[in-house]
């Protein structure tokens, strides 16, 4: 047993040995084989630097040599355009040089005619001097002989060359007055004639009515009530007077607002069918014809609408086209008047090849105002303009509203015809009316500006007004200055007068000679 633990401890050791023998063996071969490595890399290292800095050196070369060529072309290209520049320059300076030259020769040229001028400029001062003196000598060998001075002498030359132009003024005027009417008298008389022949529209003037008729006196109490309390009822709801007074069977209604007077009639009328007349009744019957006339507006706005064929869908447009159905203007109902101007203008504005369906439109719109004017501050004019702006109508039937009376400069054609339109539906015989007073205070003031012109002897004013004939004094206006007199009198009517349709001024001019046989 001792021998064998022996011998395990003896290989024990061996083997220890031979394993630190063999560490220290492979040691040594491991430190041998990375020596080689070490030495081969650093060879290969310095092969390889060796190459590229060979590289680097035959980069540089080539690149000192390109940088040597590029500057070799820069300088040659500089030198090329510093050689164009010189030469650019040098023929300018060339240039140059000859202008001043030729400017030189210029300024001795000016110099040389100012010189002459000069010279010229005495001869004729000296030349004027002696011709002034003339002159002075032969105005007074001529005060001498005329007997008149040079102040009496110019005053009547200029008085003479007065007359003179005033009397080829007025021919030249009458000239181009006669060649004006021969040119258009004739066209202007076949579109009218054609437009008035073609226009369908009732010409009967319709009035607002503001009498209701009783079917007796009776009535007339029982419509007053106990101690007048229907008929305050009737006139608080309705918001008219009722004027009641000794004409039989009838009653007056009152009222600038010619929508509530309708409503008014209808609702008296509607009390007096039922017999039945107190206050509760007349508030209802009242709403019921507010209902009525504001329907019957509606209809009558479309039904206009429709026959002018003008395509209108505002509805508030609309009811104020209704609305003119009961409004009349010198007797004549504004409704069937714009209707009578929008089919006139449209055949007017066929005859000239204008746009119908605008001259239509303009034409049943020219009195839009009228439907507001007794309610708001403003002209109807002022207030048509104003609702056809808010109502985005175009601009070419704003200019026709606006110009339709000569308020302001027409624009197009379309404004024209309206306000020929307007003119041949108000002067048309029979269609408008007015009261007596305002009628004979029309007359007195047409008759009144006509006297007051110079030279006038005598006005008379015909036709209900729309032709005033003027007899002037013959010693004081001659034939010539007849058409310049009528131009300043019709001017002044259009300024200063108010009147329906267009007033023709007639010139009457009589020389008489009286002489006795003895």
């Amino acid at each position: 047993m001792v021998k064998i633990g022996i011998a395990i401890l003896i290989a024990a050791i061996c083997a220890v040995l031979f394993a630190v023998i063999g560490f220290a063996l492979g040691q040594i071969y491991r430190k041998n084989t990375a020596e080689k490595l070490i030495g081969s890399a650093n060879e290969e290292a310095t092969r390889i630097i060796n190459a590229a800095a060979n590289e680097a050196e035959t980069r540089k070369r080539e690149a000192i040599l390109e940088a040597k060529d590029e500057i070799h072309k820069s300088r040659t290209e500089t030198e090329r355009e510093l050689r164009e520049r010189r030469n650019e320059v040098q023929r300018q300076e060339k240039r140059m040089v000859q202008k001043e030259e030729s400017l030189d020769k210029k300024i001795d040229a000016i110099e040389a005619k100012e010189e002459q001028l000069a010279l010229k400029v005495k001869q004729v001062e000296t030349q004027l001097s002696e011709a002034e003196s003339i002159k002075r000598i032969q105005l007074e060998r001529l005060e001498q002989i005329s007997g008149y001075t040079q102040e009496q002498a110019k005053a009547f030359l200029l008085e003479s060359l007065e007359e003179s132009l005033t009397r080829e003024k007025a021919v030249k005027v009458m000239e181009y007055e006669e060649k004006t009417r021969n040119e258009c008298d004739e066209l202007a008389k076949e579109i009218i004639t054609t437009a008035i022949q073609r226009c369908a529209a009732d010409h009967a003037a319709e009035a607002t009515v503001s009498v209701v008729v009783l079917p007796n006196d009776e009535m007339k109490g029982r419509i007053i009530g106990r101690e007048g309390r229907n008929i305050r009822a009737i006139e608080t709801i309705t918001g008219v007077d009722l004027i009641i007074d000794d004409t039989p069977e009838a009653i007056t209604i009152s009222s600038f607002d010619p929508v509530r007077r309708e409503v008014a009639r209808i609702t008296l009328e509607k009390l007096i069918a039922d017999g039945r007349i107190h206050p509760a009744l007349i508030e209802k019957i009242f709403e019921k014809a507010n209902r009525e006339v504001e329907q019957a507006i509606r209809q009558a706005g479309d039904r206009a609408v429709a026959d002018a064929g003008v395509g209108i869908s505002n509805n508030e447009l609309i009811k104020l086209i209704g609305r003119l159905k009961y409004r009349t203007s010198y007797g004549q109902n504004v409704l069937n008047h714009s209707l009578e101007v929008s089919y006139i203008a449209g055949l007017m504005a066929a005859e000239l090849g204008a746009d119908v369906k605008l001259a239509r439109r303009a034409g049943l719109l020219h009195d839009i105002g009228k439907a507001v004017d007794h309610s708001q501050e403003g002209s109807h004019i002022e207030l048509g303009v104003e609702y056809a702006k808010r109502y985005k109508e175009n601009e070419i039937v704003v200019n026709a509203i606006a110009a339709h009376h000569g308020d302001v400069e027409p624009k197009s054609i379309i404004a024209c015809l309206v306000q020929a339109a307007d003119a041949i539906s108000a002067a048309r015989p029979g269609a408008r009316r007015e009261n007596i007073q305002n009628y004979i205070k029309r007359l007195e003031q047409l008759e009144g500006l006509s006297k007051s012109f110079d030279g006038v002897s005598d006005a008379y004013a015909i036709q209900a007004g729309r032709e005033v004939r003027i007899i002037v004094k013959p010693e004081k206006v001659s034939d010539a200055e007849m058409s310049l007199l009528a131009r300043k009198i019709v001017q002044k009517i259009e300024q200063e007068l108010e009147y329906p349709g267009q007033i023709k001024v007639n010139m009457i001019r009589e020389t008489r000679t009286v002489d006795y046989a003895k």
